[in-house]
């Protein structure tokens, strides 16, 4: 029997499915077209300038939108933009930086959910279920060497060599005090020596490291001469201009880095298209080419027996905010004796 109601049902969802279907190429030409108007995307992040140029210089070329970076220590940058959002007046549109810290900011509100299209295709564990945090790489960490100073057959081969009496005032890292990431590091090392780690850790400490501020000068220390081995981001034997290499081991301690959305970015249009362009298969293989690790599937950086390295990772974990201030007040007694 016909049944106009019937018949009037099936044409109001035909007509939504249509509007749907001539609207979607509208909704994502204005997306981009009000990004281009915005005209540019303020990033902060700690990675260095040579790493990052050849990302922005493409997305720039690609969209005719200008990437002003602003660049520090990822401690230094969490603290600047933290700063900027409590006065009320943050600059950034997008924050880089590693799990820790952007879990930190993301629970103070700074940055707004956006989630790129190709995170789907990234390996579970690196999302975020909250959409707050864009993973765009990882950052395995590991032993460093001076590879004019020190031979492949004499390097250290794992942790525990570098508690070798002949590293003692050789060694550097990244100050455990003063830099979240490396107080992260000690802390997971638990994960690999198991109940002894805070023994390691005070065992690493009565070797009388040079502590720096952060993890990109480790390699710079040990090009000078003023240390043989370090600990570090294994990118770095790409990235840094010097005799370095690293040693190969069945674990690396690995972190995760991000890009967010500030939740009140001046340009929140240009900051999206950024992050899903930095996510894209695309943007991931400029940031290979520099070295690091990303997340797209099937794309390497030019590292050694980068597969191997993947393979081995052991992702660390991001204690909340208060137990980091904890660690890092103990690793000033342990290191610093303060």
């Amino acid at each position: 029997m016909f049944d106009p109601r019937r018949v009037s049902s099936i044409a109001f969802i035909a007509s939504i499915v249509m509007a749907l279907f001539l609207a979607s190429p509208t909704v994502a030409q204005t997306s981009l077209e009000t990004a281009q108007k915005e005209g540019e995307v303020v990033v902060y992040g700690a990675n260095i300038n040579e790493v990052v140029d050849p990302l922005h210089r493409a997305f720039e070329k690609k969209y005719g939108i200008a990437v002003k970076y602003w660049r520090a220590a990822s401690t230094a940058v969490a603290a600047r933009a933290m700063a900027e959002w409590r006065s009320g007046r943050p600059e950034f549109d997008v924050v880089q930086g590693n799990r820790g810290l952007q879990l930190i900011m993301a629970k103070e509100g700074l940055f707004a959910k956006h989630v790129p299209p190709a995170v789907e295709k990234f390996p579970s564990q690196f999302r975020d279920p909250e959409g707050l945090l864009s993973p765009m790489s990882f950052l395995p960490m590991g032993i460093l060497y001076n590879n004019e100073l020190v031979k492949p057959s004499e390097a250290p081969k794992s942790l525990d060599d570098l508690l070798d009496p002949k590293w003692r005032g050789k060694i550097v890292i990244p100050d455990p005090s003063q830099h979240v990431t490396a107080a992260l590091f000690m802390k997971n090392v638990e994960k690999i020596k198991g109940t002894k780690w805070l023994d390691w850790v005070k065992s690493l400490a009565q070797q009388k490291p040079l502590m720096v501020a952060s993890l990109a000068p480790v390699p710079i220390e040990m090009t000078k001469g003023e240390a043989l081995v370090g600990i570090t981001y294994i990118k770095y034997v790409i990235q840094h201009k010097g005799p370095v290499d690293y040693v190969a081991t069945d674990k690396y301690l690995t972190d995760a880095n991000y890009l967010s959305v500030g939740s009140m970015a001046r340009h929140p249009n240009a900051a999206r298209l950024y992050v899903d362009f930095a996510a894209s298969a695309e943007g991931q293989e400029f940031v290979a080419k520099t070295g690091d690790f990303v997340l797209y599937p099937g794309i390497l950086p030019p590292v050694r027996a980068a597969d191997k390295v993947v393979a081995n990772m052991v992702i660390m974990d991001s204690p909340p905010e208060q137990e980091i201030k904890k660690l890092t007040a103990d690793f000033r007694d342990i290191f610093l004796g303060k």
